[in-house]
């Protein structure tokens, strides 16, 4: 799914990262907690947070990810859209709660990832 398109299913604005706006995602991935994402994302996934904080860029940028959805109304700080222009990244913020966000995503054919251990697991 382009970038392009997720911004129109959640009704999002750009910050930053227009010139982007066809850039192909794979996957969708919600979470606040960055150790997570670090755990289980890979790149060709766009990241939907309510984490407001430059260290979500530093892991989006760990990960190359492109494209960051801030969720709940969250507007980034000045540093948080600076050190995503640095990178080339996509940022969108969308009212959406983190819930309705990944419901609408997943309804309109986005995938959530794979994760390759099970809960209890020791793998």
């Amino acid at each position: 799914m382009k970038a392009g398109k997720i911004k129109e299913i959640l009704n999002a604005s750009i910050l930053t990262g227009d010139e982007y706006l066809d850039k192909e995602v794979k996957y969708a991935f919600s979470s606040d907690l960055m150790s997570d994402v670090l755990a289980f994302v890979d790149q060709d996934t766009v990241l939907l947070t309510g984490l407001n904080n430059p260290q979500v860029i530093r892991t989006a940028e760990m990960i190359d990810l492109t494209t960051v959805v801030f969720v709940r109304g969250k507007i980034p700080t000045k540093e948080v859209l600076n050190l995503a222009k640095s990178s080339a990244m996509i940022i969108m913020c969308t009212n959406d709660t983190m819930y309705t966000a990944s419901g609408k995503l997943y309804s309109s054919g986005l995938e959530g990832l794979k994760i390759k251990r099970g809960v209890n697991q020791n793998e």
